[in-house]
């Protein structure tokens, strides 16, 4: 009989973590709070005061049984056959809330771009490159940052690609 296992990251500070792995990867901005929930894409848009197209979307997938990150402009969806065709795998698919969670300690809509215990392989939407500053979720749908999509490629170490729809 499985007991109720306790999860490693209760307790701990998802935002502060984010803002950790930022220091530590010389990321010169703030992290930024805010009231209004950054839940959705639009809740996000209203919270900060910018496009749809301006927010980032950080997206977990598995990928033969192995995580990496979707980096997407806001509006966008993500194409998983074009993620297979582009690493070569057999099968990708969108990972559950749950998985997600105990990968990262992140909760949906504060799903952040760093800050992970082990750096996760990360694809950039080339539609990212549009704009000068996109605004990322910090650990919490209510904790943001804004940064380049250079920086972003940087900080992530992650390949832009084709990957929407």
């Amino acid at each position: 009989m499985m007991q109720d296992a306790i999860s490693p990251w209760e307790g701990s500070d998802p935002v502060a973590r984010v803002e950790k792995a930022l220091r530590e990867r010389g990321y010169a901005g703030t992290v930024l709070r805010s009231e209004a929930t950054i839940f959705t894409v639009d809740d996000a848009a209203r919270a900060i005061g910018a496009r749809p197209e301006e927010i980032l979307k950080t997206i977990v997938l598995v990928a033969d049984g192995k995580p990496l990150l979707a980096l997407m402009r806001g509006p966008n969806r993500i194409h998983t056959g074009k993620v297979k065709r582009l690493l070569g795998a057999r099968k990708v698919s969108m990972a559950s809330p749950e998985v997600v969670y105990g990968l990262s300690g992140f909760r949906i809509g504060g799903v952040a771009p760093v800050g992970y215990p082990q750096e996760l392989p990360a694809l950039l939407d080339e539609d990212l490159f549009l704009h000068d500053t996109v605004w990322a979720a910090a650990g919490t749908d209510h904790a943001f940052f804004p940064v380049a999509p250079v920086e972003l490629q940087r900080l992530t170490g992650g390949e832009v690609a084709d990957i929407r729809q």
